[in-house]
């Protein structure tokens, strides 16, 4: 973050300060006290069981300088009305401070958008100094913390940008207009707050429509829903997927024995090729995504293929992990939908093992397809997965859709217990579900 005096700070967004008007915050802003820098801001609200407001000295013990809340707390406090409001004021003003050197890129989609963001902050940053989100922060809070993390050194901002309902996105890009806008698909996650695929394409469709002016909106050719964005912008376009006329299409695609991919990425007038080091076919049209971003801010095709075989993920994002007794682990519990549950099969199926486990817990926020969604996911893992253990009452329609393949329990303890008595050497295990379902219990359990 820039450097703000409280009283600059105070000014921007409309409050008041209580304590020394002169202090300065020097580190970047966090809703969590405990993780503050040395001169760092803590953003306190004041909730139905819990106040920060009260965490005010703890957040000044790890660092913080000051406060940005509703109230007056035991460390100087930029007083306001609204913080989340107060909040948002402040990063757009920070950002629109550093615009003029500073490349913004945003991603949203249905499922990938984590993974994605990681691969290009990777790919951006072996071009110049790059902030990008922290795990899945992409919400109305955590857009604009990321945007506080950008100062006067930082080249690009990357901004992965989630939705619950038709509008988020839009009132996300009020914040920033990006120069670079990526949209990943349109899948069913979220489908029971947005009611149908139509909405969430809706929603996604925000981004595009926000794009700064001479920006660029990168767009899946391969999802119908997402190319058909084309038409919500005047901006430039450029399009990815496995044919023709995407303008950067993934070709020659294979998967080695623990399901890395390589493959061509070729557009009009170059190609270049990639070795992922991550698992996941899914993963090179990700891949393929980036590099029409980093082509459209000008990087070369050769450093995105380059810098894109060094990319690490986000953790719990399909990691590799030997266990002792010679198994071998797929840890996927970051989180789920129907389609990403249906990639992390890919994976497991690709992987060289002597049978092959998937461990699945439920995919939330469904909504009333939750039963018919599960069904199909457990239908897609036959012919995939030798043994699925469906964990819980409300992942029996998986556990019906598997049929013979399916083992149904009643919880991760069950889960667990099944799999010391079962897993043995060469066997391949696959764990998976939404995070609220807390299945990292049972990959954490694995060893």
């Amino acid at each position: 973050m820039i450097p703000l005096t409280l009283a600059e700070i105070a000014t921007v967004v409309g409050g008041s300060v209580a304590g020394d008007p002169a202090v300065t915050v020097t580190a970047p802003a966090v809703l969590d006290g405990r993780i503050s820098a040395p001169g760092g801001l803590f953003v306190a609200f004041a909730g139905e069981r819990v106040d920060g407001h009260d965490f005010a000295a703890q957040a000044g013990a790890a660092g913080a300088v000051a406060v940005l809340g509703s109230r007056p707390t035991a460390l100087p406090t930029v007083v306001v009305t609204d913080a989340e409001a107060a909040l948002q004021a402040l990063a757009r003003h920070v950002v629109g401070i550093l615009r003029e050197r500073l490349a913004v890129v945003a991603i949203t989609g249905s499922q990938g958008k984590t993974s994605t963001k990681d691969l290009l902050t990777a790919v951006l940053a072996s071009a110049g100094p790059t902030v990008a989100n922290l795990g899945n922060l992409n919400n109305e809070l955590g857009v604009p913390v990321t945007m506080l993390r950008a100062d006067a050194g930082t080249r690009y901002l990357v901004l992965e940008m989630g939705a619950r309902r038709v509008g988020d996105i839009a009132r996300l890009t009020g914040l920033v207009a990006p120069d670079v806008s990526i949209v990943l698909n349109v899948g069913k996650a979220h489908l029971g707050e947005f009611g149908s695929q139509d909405a969430i394409a809706r929603a996604k469709g925000e981004l595009v429509q926000g794009v700064a002016r001479g920006g660029t909106a990168v767009l899946n050719a391969d999802d119908p829903r997402v190319a058909a964005m084309r038409s919500l912008t005047d901006a430039a376009v450029l399009s990815y997927g496995r044919e023709e006329p995407a303008d950067v299409r993934v070709e020659d695609l294979a998967l080695d024995a623990l399901g890395r991919p390589s493959f061509t990425l070729r557009t009009v007038d170059a190609a270049a090729h990639v070795d992922l080091p991550i698992l996941g076919a899914h993963q090179a049209l990700n891949a393929a995504g980036v590099a029409a971003a980093a082509l459209a801010l000008g990087l070369s095709l050769d450093a995105v293929a380059a810098a894109l075989g060094g990319v690490a993920l986000t953790a719990k994002r399909l990691q590799v992990r030997r266990l002792a007794g010679g198994a071998t682990l797929l840890d996927d519990t970051y989180n789920a939908s129907p389609g990403s549950m249906r990639s992390a099969l890919d994976t497991l199926v690709a992987v060289d093992g002597t049978r092959r486990i998937a461990v699945l817990g439920e995919i939330l926020e469904l909504g009333d397809a939750s039963p018919d969604e599960h069904r199909q996911v457990g239908a897609y893992a036959v012919g995939r997965a030798d043994v699925v253990i469906a964990i819980g009452e409300r992942v029996r329609p998986l556990a019906e859709g598997a049929g013979a393949v399916a083992v149904a329990v009643d919880d991760n303890a069950a889960a667990i217990e099944w799999l010391h008595e079962n897993l043995a050497a060469g066997d391949v295990v696959l764990v998976k579900a939404s995070h609220g379902s807390r299945l990292d219990e049972v990959a954490n359990a694995l060893g």
